[in-house]
């Protein structure tokens, strides 16, 4: 027990998203950046780390085997482990805030997390597209972190997102998926042209089109998406003559041949072919459906459903470069219409 209540300055931030074998990484590190830790210390076995961080055994040999593989500790048989390297010293420490965490956001996160490899540490969480949670994140953070890397999507609340945004230094300010009005200086931002990337999608696939009269774009009032979506899709309906409907309420949705649906919600997808399928109607002949975001499962649905996406994995890439090279500067991502039988 004297053993387990030495080493009670290492933490675990059960609030944080970050994978909790990686925490015990960064725990560790920091303890010897500031001096509680030194070359030659030994290190809590496995079963006393367990103990003192109130995480599973195999969640604590992990993160000492990922320690041990960058050789910044070893171990000793019947000894233990113990700090071998006293230079394992990151500069690049990121604070990185998603709205949610989903297949896509996913995506993100690893080719964001495998493109710094060890160069960085992530601190990751999760703010639930809820304003209130976003800000006291920004606010109760420490200001050592190099970057901050940041999706800004809310539900309610989000109007004043840009004043909290603003507060943290451009010069570690990343933006991802979406540009933010309001926010001032210079900042590099990785987004998407939502209004721009979902009227050239649905241009790309007109002639698939032509058998449909309307297109129904599902928007729930409570939806974290841009509403420049609809704007795009709006000046396309009105450039080649289709009838623009938005649908807030897919549970109250008349269907009828004829119409082309667009969902941004995967529940609503859901809700769509179950009432595609109980009307006896075919998907891609008698009903349209274009899916938001690329996701494996929708290659098989019903022999496919199109999905227009942006390439979440080279945002990730382009973030991580981004962080690496300090940059500044802001690039669109790559939008993409994959065309599957249910056009």
């Amino acid at each position: 027990m004297l053993q387990q209540q030495g080493f009670n300055f290492l933490k675990i931030d059960t609030c944080s998203a970050t994978p909790k074998y990686l925490q015990v990484r960064d725990s560790i590190v920091s303890a010897l950046e500031c001096g509680k830790l030194k070359k030659g210390d030994v290190l809590p076995s496995i079963n006393d780390l367990s103990y003192i961080l109130d995480i599973s055994r195999d969640t604590t040999e992990k993160g000492y085997r990922y320690l041990k593989n960058t050789g910044f500790i070893n171990s000793i048989p019947g000894k233990g482990y113990y700090i071998s390297n006293s230079e394992y010293k990151k500069d690049i420490r990121v604070c990185l805030l998603f709205n949610k965490l989903s297949a896509h956001k996913k995506i993100i996160y690893d080719a964001f997390s495998d493109a710094l490899g060890d160069q960085a540490f992530i601190d990751f969480y999760i703010y639930n597209n809820d304003y209130a949670i976003f800000k006291k994140l920004i606010k109760s953070t420490k200001n050592d972190y190099s970057h901050y890397v940041i999706i800004p999507h809310f539900v309610d609340g989000g109007e004043d997102a840009f004043e909290i945004i603003d507060s943290i230094p451009k010069e570690k300010l990343l933006i991802l998926d979406k540009q933010v009005q309001g926010v001032n200086g210079d900042y590099a931002s990785i987004y998407e042209n939502f209004a721009t990337d979902i009227y050239q999608a649905l241009t790309t696939v007109l002639p698939n089109l032509s058998k449909y009269r309307a297109v129904k774009i599902v928007f729930p009032k409570k939806s974290y998406y841009p509403k420049e979506i609809l704007k795009g899709i709006k000046l396309f309906c009105n450039q080649y003559g289709f009838n623009f409907v938005v649908v807030d309420n897919m549970e109250k949705e008349v269907i009828n041949r004829g119409d082309l649906y667009i969902n941004v919600m995967e529940d609503d997808l859901v809700q769509l072919l179950e009432k595609v399928i109980n009307l006896g109607l075919e998907v891609g002949k008698d009903v349209g459906i274009i899916s938001y975001n690329e996701t494996p499962l929708k290659k098989y649905i019903l022999n496919g459903i199109t999905t227009v996406s942006t390439d979440f994995k080279m945002m990730g890439y382009m973030a991580a470069q981004a962080v690496l090279n300090n940059s500044k500067a802001k690039h669109a991502v790559p939008f993409n219409v994959i065309l599957r039988d249910s056009l």
